[in-house]
């Protein structure tokens, strides 16, 4: 019970779903893993992502986690019953909780997808979405630009402005209703995406979903922390720290002001 929970991705965008953790289980000791020094997996081939995957898992096996988030669609597409298979504790990816979510909120039931090259190439959110509801209608758009803007820090700008623009502004007419955020990097740039989609389209993050399904999961096998004090966090990234470490206590904020945090550069690979 008092192991740590275990979220990877390839860099930043986990951080999305670190927020909902440390929010909505407070007690919970959280171990983070950016790969920036690696960032961005949508292009690379599957069995890189895999192999990545793999080397972040193994590394944050010395830590004895009870169970492992796969924040990364990219990685959760290519690699999740793969990682599942190899390790003895609970597996959660960020797909399925966002398909759900989708579904229950979409009223025309015809629900866009933007995520990297490789989540839109896997139809990952397409098979599980036909499977909860088969009638429902997917459009999937690849926005490869989005990461590196996030991986930057760049949330609002002019440049992000008109990159946002020049992904999306044709599904503005594919009458969606609902666009899930099929990257964790991409609630970053939320504000902007709701801009440019308008207000009838409801965005949908997978971090809020994915942060219950950990809690159930957790208490279904008896296993929520039962700390007296605050637990102390570890973040770590495989690149240049200072920028992980600015976008990092940008984004918590609150959430780690008040618990303790260690900031590490471990070396994988």
């Amino acid at each position: 019970m008092q192991q740590p929970i275990a979220i990877l991705d390839s860099g930043v965008g986990g951080l999305t779903v670190a927020k909902e953790v440390l929010r909505q289980l407070p007690r919970e000791k959280v171990i983070y893993f950016g790969d920036t020094a690696r960032a961005p997996y949508g292009s690379r081939p599957a069995e890189e992502v895999m192999r990545f995957t793999r080397e972040i898992v193994d590394y944050l096996a010395q830590y004895h986690p009870k169970m492992i988030v796969i924040a990364c669609n990219t990685a959760t597409a290519v690699a999740l019953e793969d990682i599942r298979s190899r390790v003895n504790v609970p597996v959660v990816g960020v797909i399925r909780p966002g398909a759900r979510a989708a579904i229950g909120r979409t009223q025309t039931g015809v629900i866009g997808v933007i995520g990297t090259e490789g989540t839109i190439r896997s139809c990952a959110y397409e098979l599980v979405l036909k499977e909860l509801s088969p009638h429902i209608k997917v459009i999937s758009e690849a926005c490869p630009a989005f990461v590196p803007l996030v991986e930057q820090g760049n949330f609002r700008s002019k440049k992000t402005l008109e990159t946002v623009h020049r992904e999306l502004d044709h599904l503005r007419d594919c009458q969606i209703d609902t666009l899930i955020l099929g990257c964790t990097h991409y609630p970053f740039l939320s504000e902007t995406i709701s801009e440019v989609m308008g207000q009838q389209v409801t965005l949908i993050s997978s971090a809020d979903e994915t942060a219950r399904e950990i809690s159930t999961i957790l208490h279904d096998k008896n296993k929520l922390a039962r700390y007296e004090e605050l637990p102390v966090h570890q973040f770590l990234c495989s690149g240049e720290a200072g920028i992980f470490k600015h976008i990092a206590e940008q984004w918590l904020g609150e959430q780690i002001e008040q618990s303790p945090v260690v900031w590490q550069i471990p070396h994988i690979g």
